[in-house]
């Protein structure tokens, strides 16, 4: 059970054109939420848009939900973050994720095998980066420094900038029961994407169990407050069906297996199947009713008071409201959380 739960929001990627959500995050800001998390797939990166944000507030953390970790090498993704935090004042958090292998292979063009090594690797590295305690250097396998071959003329180095902070808290994306313990092991935090504040413990409860104190689980939550709840079902379920059909082969894809952990194994197999065979609308329409209420806020303000109450029940730490963009409707959530 979380003693004070902080509510902050995600406000992704760009689904198609360019979606500046700066009068969000200074309401956001203004009603005194945590955090704002900014997310990249293929399109809009994650670092830029929280820049801009940056800019313009003073108190916010600033959050990535997730840096695609094939996108940069360590050393790229430590400078980012070391320069944020730096022109922020210390208000980053880098939420880093594997992605998967559709994506890291097809978008990126790197290898995708043994992810968790590769993090335990990749996160090696960004903490030499920002400790500056001496040349950064990594035996590999994933990510040897110096590059062994190429010119021969590599040489290990260190940051010419002194990080603001030497130690910037990092949470992990993660799904699978074994990135999620990973998380708790390497990390300060854990990102999950589609979790039932009742399933936790059931679901992830193995790999939790080892967590350290202090342990930030911050979990993002599509939030539809509306009277009409039968249309904000439908609309929280675009999402999913996109995610269980889309993102990921369909022999691979890790969304469509955490659902099935979370007991919709069945009715994931058929949104899957829809998806591939182009019959969208038939996808999002074969999406549980329980299951997109469960993992999100939907309905009217007080509905959304007593489901709240689930989430302060559970392990999680951060709401991260999603979809909310109005002031008042921000504003009254907090009011809920804080009362």
């Amino acid at each position: 059970m979380t003693a004070e739960l902080k509510l902050g929001i995600n406000v992704g990627y760009w689904q198609s054109e360019p979606d500046d959500q700066t009068e969000t995050v200074l309401a956001a800001e203004r009603c005194g939420y945590d955090s704002v998390f900014t997310a990249e797939a293929y399109g809009s990166d994650a670092f830029t848009p929280l820049a801009w944000y940056a800019a313009r507030t003073s108190r916010i953390k600033l959050g990535t939900a997730v840096v695609q970790m094939s996108a940069r090498t360590p050393a790229a993704t430590a400078m980012h973050a070391l320069t944020l935090d730096a022109l922020s004042g210390g208000r980053v958090i880098l939420g880093l994720g594997a992605s998967g292998p559709q994506v890291v292979e097809g978008w990126y063009g790197q290898p995708f095998p043994k992810p968790l090594a590769r993090t335990r690797e990749y996160l090696d590295i960004v903490r030499q980066v920002w400790r500056r305690e001496e040349p950064v250097t990594s035996e590999g396998p994933h990510y040897p420094l110096p590059y062994p071959g190429g010119a021969g003329l590599g040489k290990p180095l260190k940051s010419i900038v002194h990080p603001l902070r030497p130690e910037i808290p990092v949470y992990l994306g993660a799904e699978g029961p074994k990135n999620v313990a990973l998380s708790t092991e390497v990390a300060q935090g854990w990102l999950p994407l589609f979790v039932d504040p009742e399933q936790i413990e059931p679901v992830f409860g193995g790999s939790l169990a080892n967590r350290p104190d202090g342990f930030e689980i911050a979990a993002t939550v599509t939030t539809i407050v509306t009277d009409d709840l039968a249309s904000a079902l439908e609309f929280a379920k675009i999402p999913l069906a996109f995610y269980i059909g889309g993102m990921g082969a369909k022999d691979r894809n890790f969304h469509l297996d955490l659902i099935g952990r979370l007991g919709f194994a069945e009715q994931a197999q058929r949104v899957q199947e829809l998806f591939l065979d182009g019959r969208r609308a038939e996808a999002i329409k074969a999406v549980p009713d329980e299951l997109a209420d469960s993992i999100s806020l939907l309905g009217p303000l007080g509905r959304i008071k007593e489901r709240l109450r689930l989430w302060r029940d559970s392990p999680v730490t951060t709401v991260l409201i999603a979809g909310v963009k109005d002031e008042p409707t921000l504003r009254a959530i907090k009011e809920m959380v804080d009362g």
